[in-house]
């Protein structure tokens, strides 16, 4: 078993992150209904106040939350001392973890709640607790267990803030964002004071193409409390800005917070890293995806990030083998799909589409969850020309459900993989339009553009694609090369 000290954690975390580019910014823009582009002066007076906002607190930096990744001590009241730890919302969002010490936690809460069946705060914490299963195993089983013990503990107490956060969440997990919103707004209500709130406001309204609103709430999280929380935050508005060495700042900021802490830092580093590959720069990527196994043994998303590596440097063993584990471990739909991407790259073809039918498999069972995954089904599915006589109707309904610059990009994807270019280019046009850098959208522009008989700019965008990230891509990368050349 891994051991260490706290000091030995930062100074790890300081190794890795010292040669990473400072540098600082970001924000968005709302929405609308027609493909069409627009104006970003709003964009960069949100992201002035942003950065002054990250200078005037990089030297006091707390440990905070993180939505989808970070496990830390709690700042909530309430629990008995008699009862088993309270675990607070930023338990709750807690990413990818070894999992025995919450199943343990699971059991301790249920067996007391057998003797009081209407502790609100209890309940509450088994609810998170649920959560947090959900995340260590992929089970979506959990998730309706959650919901259940969350709605018990707001009948006993209903204006349990916790509890209410703890359902804004499992709606976001759930892709349910204007319920999610909802529930922030009225966390918010119940303590006006605090930074969570926004943190499930802002991730909601990104999700719904709102932006400019999405950044107001997390400049004002940021203001509140500077956490790791609101750092990540921070780091993927400025991604989105197409902004990469701003957001690995952020980043930088966010592992710095996490220090002391083997998950939260594990799970910082690995979104440090998938920057640091966003930028090309698949050595400095490639130290903190280690370093995160280093902190967390079979950390996925670093055994993920590092297949990806091994890949497009030509080791497709390697990558197979490390997939797989990470695949049985927490058997996520991406994890899955990249598992027969990588078996169909290394000509195994039977196998990668034994692993296709299990990833179909998986949405079904987060669907029973009550997880909404047309969205990411749409892009599966038009990847691999499924379903071609529904695609674009889902991609549509998928779109309104999430208009989001990803929202857009599905259903230029799905229209262009239909022979619908025309179509496809206004929306693929309109994901692009905060400047981001993704090299997926930069791919399919150029795919929508080739398939236009437009050769010159198919070029530029498939060569955007590359110069962002070589490897972006198990499935399209080599496609990209040859459009780039």
């Amino acid at each position: 078993m891994f051991k260490t000290s706290t000091k030995a954690l930062v100074e790890t975390a300081s190794a890795v992150t010292a040669d990473i580019t400072d540098s600082v910014r970001r924000d968005g823009r709302r929405a609308d209904e027609s493909p069409a582009g627009g104006g970003r002066e709003s964009v960069k007076r949100r992201t002035a106040t942003l950065v002054r906002v990250a200078g005037m607190v990089a030297t006091a930096i707390a440990l905070g939350s993180l939505f989808g990744g970070v496990l830390t001590e709690s700042r909530t009241a309430g629990a008995s001392a008699a009862a088993a730890p309270r675990l607070d919302l930023e338990t709750a969002l807690s990413g990818f973890g070894r999992g025995g010490g919450t199943a343990e936690t699971v059991a301790k809460l249920q067996a007391e709640l057998r003797s009081a069946p209407s502790d609100p705060d209890r309940l509450a914490s088994l609810g998170l607790a649920y959560q947090i299963r959900w995340r260590e195993t992929g089970d979506a089983g959990f998730l309706p267990r959650s919901e259940r013990a969350l709605r018990r503990a707001l009948a006993e107490r209903p204006n349990d803030a916790t509890a209410t956060l703890g359902l804004g969440n499992l709606a976001l997990t759930r892709h349910d964002f204007r319920h999610a919103l909802a529930l922030g707004r009225r966390a918010h209500r119940l303590m006006p004071y605090n930074d969570r709130p926004y943190g499930v406001m802002g991730d909601a309204l990104l999700e719904l193409g709102r932006y400019e609103e999405a950044f107001r709430a997390f400049d004002r999280m940021n203001a509140l409390e500077p956490t790791v929380a609101s750092y990540a935050r921070v780091a993927y508005g400025r991604e989105l800005l197409g902004d990469l060495p701003g957001a690995v700042a952020a980043m930088r900021l966010a592992v710095r917070a996490a220090a002391g802490a083997r998950e939260p830092t594990a799970w910082a580093l690995v979104e440090l890293g998938e920057l640091e590959l966003q930028r090309g720069r698949p050595t400095v990527a490639k130290r903190a995806f280690r370093t995160a196994l280093v902190l967390m043994p079979g950390y996925v998303s670093a055994e993920e990030q590092l297949a990806r590596i091994d890949v497009a440097q030509g080791r497709l063993r390697a990558a197979i083998e490390r997939i797989r584990r990470a695949s049985e471990a927490v058997p996520l739909p991406q994890l899955v799909t990249l598992y027969a991407d990588v078996l169909a790259r290394a000509g195994r073809t039977e196998e990668a589409r034994a692993q296709a039918g299990t990833a179909r498999a998986i949405d079904r069972l987060l669907a029973s969850g009550g997880i909404d995954t047309d969205l990411e089904s749409v892009v599966f599915d038009a990847d691999h020309r499924r379903d071609v006589d529904t695609l674009v109707a889902r991609a549509r309904a998928a779109r309104a459900a999430r208009p989001s610059i990803h929202g857009d990009d599905a259903l230029a994807w799905a229209l262009a993989r239909t022979g619908r270019c025309g179509e496809a280019r206004s929306w693929s046009e309109r994901s692009l339009r905060l400047g981001t850098r993704d090299p997926i959208l930069a791919f399919h522009r150029a795919y929508v553009e080739h398939c236009l008989g437009n050769a010159g700019a198919a070029r530029a965008w498939a060569r955007r694609a590359v110069a962002t990230n070589p490897g972006f891509s198990v499935r399209w990368a080599a496609l990209a090369r040859r459009l780039a050349a």
